[in-house]
């Protein structure tokens, strides 16, 4: 018998994980209803459960919400009216496993920037070890359907959104890369965002990145019995550092442990080491020996999306970096172009963030600047204020191919040996499907501007 077993679940959400976790609640025995705010997409629900399009339908004992659902929804208040718990996929699969037999490992990564590439790092460190390990959560499966399927040791990524709707989970050790401005017309302030990052912060160990002074007050306020500390400087008792262009431990053994070179580390620069380092804590923290984490790092690869090199095209090579969805990440990829000139392409939903610091930051480094997206006018408007000898030129929202065209203008600014850099510091959602669709029109585009003839504009 499960927890679950006649009980009404409303999942409110019908989405991958909300769908997901339906599949789950069934095989528990749950009475499953799903809704969503787009009927559309109740067609095709799992056998077994019930649409809903009107409000929470009478016997609900547990709504299980999206992530993206805001706490001012009109669902999330009748909730709360009518006394009904309302919990997000994570929480969901916390308690789930840990009624299991044997409850599976989390080792949970957060952070305004670099959580993929941290997790992915991860999962890559723990398989290396030989371990029964998954990465999920924002990256691969659902933690649901990770749970559901037994696995061992779970790299959990987990988003803002997701830990403010998982009050309970403890992991066995949790990290906070960094807290930067992101999301703030979802949680209403950087108090509320920051809050829901430092729930990661609640299990045995926790983690952070300490050169980024938001994520360091988090670790230093954190419950967890035992706080280690990340720094890209030489590593102090406690910590994880570089000595010597290698990676090392002193946090999890009393003398300093090499774990793998710096130029091992893919992708390099200051953020790539520093998720490496993240990465490299969270696994010795669950015990994995140092020659582990040497082989997970020497091997791992980022997905597509991420500083990543399409073309080179007149002497300009072209770098998609649209996973840059915030200007937290917009900053650290103008940073990686250290020492060249770059045309930036940038814009789409700032969501709430203010772009004005990072252009007063990099303006120096700035050939031009291309802006799209819905947001333009507050990008315009810093870039005229802390950087007017740069050329901008903007891509209306109503351009049929705006990609296209925000590449033709960057090419037309840059010069041999520039970079244009789609390093968008917002996200995408006004123009394009996510930003791997974005990142995917963008290499199209740079492909297009390479053929000779009437579809390009150089040979």
């Amino acid at each position: 018998m499960s927890a679950f077993t006649g009980r009404r679940v409303l999942v409110a959400g019908a989405g991958i994980s909300g769908v997901a976790a339906a599949e789950v609640l069934l095989a528990h025995g749950a009475l499953v209803t799903v809704t969503d705010d787009d009927p559309a997409r109740l067609a095709g629900l799992p056998a077994g459960t019930e649409a809903a399009t009107g409000g929470i339908p009478e016997g609900t004992a547990l709504i299980v919400t999206s992530p993206g659902r805001r706490p001012g929804h009109p669902l999330v208040a009748q909730a709360a009216e009518r006394g009904i718990e309302l919990v997000g996929e994570p929480e969901l699969a916390w308690r789930i496993g840990a009624a299991a037999a044997e409850p599976p490992a989390w080792l949970v990564v957060t952070g305004t920037n670099g959580k993929t590439t941290t997790t992915g790092m991860l999962a890559a460190i723990l398989q290396a070890a030989g371990l029964d390990a998954v990465a999920c959560g924002n990256i691969g499966d659902p933690v649901i359907s990770a749970v559901a399927e037994g696995h061992r040791v779970l790299a959990v990524e987990l988003s803002s959104f997701q830990l403010h709707w998982s009050p309970s989970v403890r992991p066995v050790a949790g990290c906070v890369l960094n807290v930067a401005q992101d999301h703030l017309d979802w949680h209403g302030g950087m108090d509320a965002y920051a809050a829901a990052k430092a729930r990661a912060l609640t299990g045995d160990v926790a983690v952070a990145v300490v050169d980024d002074v938001a994520a360091a007050g988090l670790l230093a306020a954190a419950p967890a019995p035992r706080r280690v500390e990340v720094t890209l400087g030489e590593p102090g008792p406690g910590q994880l550092g570089v000595a010597g262009g290698t990676l090392c431990d002193r946090a999890f053994a009393e003398a300093p442990v090499p774990l793998v070179d710096a130029d091992q580390v893919t992708p390099g620069g200051a953020p790539g080491l520093a998720d490496a380092l993240a990465a490299a804590a969270l696994a010795r923290a669950y015990g994995v020996g140092a020659e582990a984490v040497a082989a997970g790092l020497a091997g791992f690869r980022p997905g597509p999306h991420r500083a990543e090199t399409v073309g080179t095209v007149g002497g300009v090579r072209y770098v998609d970096d649209s996973k840059a969805t915030n200007p937290h990440a917009a900053d650290a990829s103008l940073s990686a172009q250290e020492g060249s000139r770059v045309v930036w392409i940038a814009g789409g939903l700032l969501k709430g963030a203010s772009v004005a610091e990072l252009i007063a930051r990099r303006a120096p480094a700035l050939a031009g600047v291309v802006v799209i997206g819905i947001d333009r006018v507050e990008i315009v408007g810093a870039l005229a204020r802390h950087a007017p000898h740069v050329p901008v030129a903007e891509v209306g929202t109503g351009e049929d191919d705006p990609m296209t065209t925000a590449v033709r203008r960057a090419a037309a600014l840059a010069r041999p040996g520039d970079v244009v850099l789609l390093a968008p510091a917002a996200a995408s959602m006004d123009q394009f499907r996510d930003y791997a669709h974005r990142g995917d029109a963008f290499r199209a585009a740079v492909r297009a501007l390479a053929t000779p003839g009437p579809a390009g504009t150089r040979g």
